[in-house]
């Protein structure tokens, strides 16, 4: 199995889900295979029947996912990670950046 996470990164988050009182992360190895398995989905755009069977069957890792979903788990986890970002990756994307007009071959004045 590939991993999305450092160590460091990891830690982090298996930090915060240990405190969540409504799911059960006892099992590390277990947990973290599902978390890099919705990072693989996320950065894959695949569909669920896609996800490859090393992360455990698509239905079930499905089935988590929606449920931590639903009781705000990746919520709260995205919010704990943003309120110390590690800055390493960052993406741009075009709704925000705004071309000059001469980018598109306007005549400058």
């Amino acid at each position: 199995m590939s991993s999305f996470l450092r160590e460091d990164q990891w830690r982090r988050i298996y930090g915060f889900l240990c405190v969540e009182t409504k799911i059960h992360c006892r099992e590390e190895g277990r947990v973290r295979c599902f978390v890099e398995a919705v990072f693989w989905m996320a950065r894959s755009g695949a569909q669920w029947r896609l996800l490859p069977r090393e992360y455990g069957h698509w239905n079930s890792v499905y089935k988590r996912f929606a449920r931590w979903s639903e009781l705000g788990v990746w919520q709260r986890m995205f919010e704990h990670v943003a309120s110390d970002p590690d800055m390493e990756s960052l993406m741009i994307d075009s709704t925000v950046v705004r071309a000059h007009a001469c980018a598109a071959g306007a005549k400058g004045g």
